[in-house]
């Protein structure tokens, strides 16, 4: 399993575990959730993380509970869907990210949309500078949805899918 954690800086020589900037409400026995932690994303889910920073994204995939008509509906034959706002589009394609590796020692497993946290400072392994981020969701398997609004998606929440919702605070009408 190979683990990452994204960034727009090219330079970071370790990660220092840190607090979230927007604590969530967490469940009980879960609030460490919001303490110093170093965060990373599994390669099945990077595509989670293939935006500018700040760009509010709205992402979809089937779970094993998903009824197989709102499959359909939603996503075809595809295997994710990344929802964003069209005027982000320019930035998508000029913007380099950096990916960086990290190595799986030390990472717990959050069971959560191939979340992973470490308690402990990381030393990266590799980092590799991706540009054209607009290109990098067809050999995924996800397609890049690009709307007007993500106000209109907030039903997908209702749905049998599962829906990660990135920085929507950054969303034009979002509320």
């Amino acid at each position: 399993m190979r683990l990452f954690h994204f960034s727009d800086d090219p330079d970071i020589a370790a990660f220092e575990p840190r607090p979230v900037r927007m604590p969530s409400m967490r469940p009980r026995s879960r609030e460490w959730l919001n303490g110093p932690l170093v965060w990373a994303i599994d390669g099945e889910h990077d595509f989670m993380y293939l935006f500018p920073r700040d760009c509010p994204r709205i992402l979809i995939w089937a779970t094993p509970d998903t009824p197989a008509a709102e499959r359909r509906q939603w996503l075809g034959d595809i295997r994710a869907a990344a929802y964003v706002e069209r005027h982000w589009m320019e930035r998508l394609k000029a913007e380099t990210i950096h990916r960086y590796e990290l190595p799986a020692e030390g990472f717990q497993d959050l069971g959560d949309a191939g979340m992973w946290v470490a308690r402990g400072r990381v030393v990266p392994i590799e980092r590799t500078a991706i540009s054209r981020l607009d290109r990098e969701f067809a050999p995924r398997g996800v397609e890049l949805r690009v709307v007007d609004s993500l106000r209109p998606l907030k039903s997908l929440w209702d749905t049998g899918l599962h829906v990660s919702g990135i920085r929507l605070r950054n969303a034009r009408d979002w509320e």
